[in-house]
């Protein structure tokens, strides 16, 4: 998401940092950069010429020319015209059941086929289920029954109940039947999964059109394929144009989508992204924030979603418990294994290497990341026994190639991990001696 966009705009901020002053010539050719960059992104060109002009009308201004620091100047100018393109703030959703009919807020998700729309509605009802809801699902595509399929088996997994009549062929009396049981169960969200087409077709929205009919709608939400890049602009348009919508979200953010369409939806169709999809498993939904998009963007790092993930998905009574044991100069292979399991949760090492502050253009690339490193780290560690886990400095020669035999590796890659471990644990002695973390990080500031 966003990689080589975040390169090229890297690549032209640190050109306008080694330059001794900023001119209106300098930043001209740095614009010229930013523009291409976009449209390389796939971003709308009406969108892209709209957010150069704003941002040469203020980085040409007197205030940045003159400034100590220009170049930094016009990072901000650009990090704040990105921010107000993706919508200035996070777009939320209206869920109040208590204006909705019979106290249950309804949520209609509209797409086209194979966008992730079915899908989406799990992560939906999963994460308003983790913040006190009681969701229903109503599968409400009475052509595709793998969907109503699909739905029923998301809504086993997360333990969410779901609606669905297979001898109906009304999706709007579906709907309407869907809410009697949200009702009845009280639930007070019904999340309502429609159907799909390859393309848009008038029988699509006529029927999109009988639901909202039969069932008022608090929330209608637009599942777009990120990956397709300026044709979900497209798309968005269409249906903005036909039955409307509150919001859009952008799935498979996570792949090699170039970003184009987030930059530009707001902009073209007035409506903002609501929710990203960031991977294919329930839990990987993000609410969409303009400013730490854009700060992600521009290669400064996502720190707030980054402390969110931890917090959502990491044990932290284990965590607290590990901290502890630093603290108290224990640190053994059992705590490696455990502190690599806990980042694992995370999701990929790379995804969380780009939340932080200064790995955005080519750092990624130079870190050469690779999550089948924790694997073989954890084959080599649970491959040892209890005794050398807990007690390392006993792994000698003839263990070491057991171990190796036993993890599928070499004696080699066995003697890099327990160098890694040793590095560690030298690193937390150095901490604890130095009076803790905060202490530490002084002396190798030199404070």
């Amino acid at each position: 998401m966003f990689q080589e966009l975040t390169k090229r705009l890297d690549q032209t901020m640190r050109k306008l940092a080694g330059q001794a002053r900023l001119t209106e010539d300098n930043i001209k050719e740095a614009l010229r950069e930013i523009r291409l960059a976009l449209l390389e992104a796939d971003v709308n060109y009406a969108v892209a010429k709209k957010l150069v002009a704003n941002i040469r009308e203020k980085a040409v201004g007197q205030d940045v020319l003159g400034s100590l620091t220009p170049a930094q100047q016009v990072v901000k100018i650009v990090n704040d015209e990105l921010t107000a393109l993706l919508g200035g703030h996070a777009a939320e959703m209206n869920l109040d059941s208590e204006q909705a009919k019979d106290g249950i807020a309804t949520v209609m998700v509209m797409g086209l086929q194979g966008s992730g729309k079915t899908t989406f509605c799990g992560k939906l009802a999963r994460k308003l289920k983790k913040e006190g809801r009681h969701p229903l699902l109503v599968a409400a595509d009475i052509y595709r029954p793998a969907a109503i399929d699909q739905l029923h088996v998301i809504g086993d997994s997360i333990d969410v109940l779901v609606h669905s009549d297979r001898d109906r062929d009304n999706a709007g009396q579906i709907v309407k039947m869907g809410l009697r049981k949200a009702k009845d169960n009280k639930c007070d969200v019904m999340i309502v999964d429609t159907a799909g087409r390859l393309h848009i077709d008038d029988v699509l929205m006529d029927e999109l059109k009988a639901i909202e009919k039969a069932v008022s709608m608090n929330e209608k939400l637009l599942v777009l394929d990120a990956m397709i890049g300026q044709e979900a602009v497209s798309v968005a348009s269409t249906f903005s144009e036909k039955v409307g919508f509150d919001g859009a979200i952008l799935t498979k953010m996570d792949g090699d989508a170039r970003g184009g369409a987030a930059l530009s939806l707001l902009e073209v169709t007035g409506h903002p992204v609501k929710m990203i999809g960031v991977g294919e498993k329930l839990e990987d939904l993000e609410v969409f924030h303009p400013d730490r998009m854009a700060s992600r963007i521009l290669g400064m790092g996502d720190m707030l979603t980054l402390i969110e993930h931890a917090e959502e998905k990491m044990d932290l009574e284990e965590a607290e418990d590990m901290a502890t044991r630093f603290s108290e100069g224990q640190f053994t292979l059992e705590d490696f294994l455990k502190q690599i399991q806990q980042m694992k949760k995370m999701g990929s090492l790379k995804g969380v290497l780009k939340m932080l502050p200064g790995m955005g253009g080519d750092m990624l690339d130079k870190a050469n990341v690779d999550d089948k490193q924790f694997v073989k780290v954890e084959a080599v560690i649970q491959s040892m026994t209890l005794k050398e886990r807990r007690d390392p400095d006993i792994i000698n020669g003839s263990r070491r190639k057991r171990i190796a035999r036993g993890s599928g590796t070499t004696v080699s890659q066995v003697n890099k991990i327990l160098k890694q471990y040793r590095d560690m644990r030298r690193m937390m002695k150095q901490i604890n001696a130095a009076g803790g973390l905060q202490e530490f990080g002084k002396k190798m500031l030199g404070g």
